[in-house]
């Protein structure tokens, strides 16, 4: 297994509770053979340049150890989700 990071922007424009809902989905996938080191929902901040007509996100900030078919699988479920409007994976170097 091998450190990665994970940072997604959800939309501005959902609610709480499906913040909620989208992060736990997420961390589902993960713990599906993975495990969490680190999970950070930072809240809403403005994007650096509109994406898909928004202005600000929410942003989480996800650190976590997983063999690479799970990262697969994640980032195919993001590509998918309709709330994250950008995502990154990262192999994480500095904490290996």
């Amino acid at each position: 297994m091998r450190n990665y990071e994970l940072m997604y922007i959800i939309r501005p424009d959902v609610e709480a509770e499906t913040v909620q809902a989208v992060t736990e989905k997420f961390q589902g996938i993960i713990a599906n053979g993975g495990e969490i080191a680190k999970h950070d929902v930072w809240g809403k901040k403005r994007l650096a340049y509109e994406i898909n007509k928004h202005r600000e996100g929410t942003y989480v900030l996800v650190q976590f150890k997983a063999p690479a078919s799970v990262v697969a699988e994640l980032e195919r479920v993001l590509k998918i989700t309709d709330e994250v409007i950008r995502h990154m994976v990262t192999k994480d170097v500095v904490s290996a």
